[in-house]
């Protein structure tokens, strides 16, 4: 990653879903680079490794709370934003299933749940909040390189896989739709990572991964049209 990059002026970030692993790892990332950070959680009353992180920066992180499962509460966050402008929008939100369950055994309420939370609801607050992202600016969704029907040689995780395909499909179209923008647009792949949702077998720590994914996402502000790359910037095939 060359200096200019590493050097980028900060600005405003809005993560979406940054109280615990990846989201949370980018939020410290970007504070550490002298960001202003606006995270997002999903049930208020609780304190989350982001209030920790709050308190460590003082005054440049702000935590607001959203389900984007209910769309009442998105367009209730996207009426407290109101007014302001974010020079990166990104979206970490999701969730997993069973990774043996094909989808010949899941049930409909569990192909329901994994679909709507990674695929349809990161859309709709994309949809939601991209007038907040100004012409200079980024919008980014956390896909998965299980996204890749190229790359899918191997099975498993098909649920899962589905769902991050679709949400490929979906910001394409999001994107052919904003295509005389000049903002940047990134599917991301953060790669295997030990977390919660990855699990203990994944082969990167959040050290390897974050603080390249969020370098990447800086070198692409300024680049118009969507790409869909990996944590070192690497194109991912369709």
């Amino acid at each position: 990653m060359s200096a200019d990059v590493l050097n980028t002026p900060s600005g405003t970030a809005l993560l979406i879903g940054a109280s615990r692993g990846l989201g949370h790892a980018m939020a410290a990332e970007f504070l550490r680079k002298g960001w202003h950070v606006v995270g997002t959680i999903r049930e208020s009353g609780g304190r989350t490794k982001l209030h920790d992180l709050a308190d460590e920066f003082d005054g440049r992180l702000e935590i607001e709370t959203v389900d984007i499962c209910e769309p009442d509460q998105v367009a209730a966050l996207r009426d407290r934003l109101s007014g302001r402008a974010f020079d990166i929008v990104f979206v970490n939100a999701g969730v997993t299933n069973n990774p043996a369950e094909t989808i010949a055994e899941v049930t409909t309420d569990e192909f329901i749940r994994v679909m709507v939370t990674n695929a349809l609801s990161p859309m709709r607050v994309l949809e939601s909040l991209e007038p907040f992202v100004p012409a200079t600016g980024l919008i980014g969704v956390m896909s998965s390189g299980q996204g890749s029907i190229s790359n899918n040689e191997t099975g498993q995780r098909e649920v899962y896989r589905g769902s991050k395909a679709a949400l490929n499909m979906f910001m394409r179209s999001f994107a052919a739709r904003h295509a005389a923008t000049s903002r940047a647009m990134v599917l991301m792949a953060p790669g295997w990572v030990r977390t919660e949702l990855g699990g203990p077998d994944g082969r990167l720590s959040i050290e390897e991964s974050v603080p390249s994914l969020v370098n990447v996402l800086l070198a692409r502000r300024g680049t118009p049209g969507l790409t869909y790359v990996d944590y070192l910037g690497r194109t991912v095939p369709w």
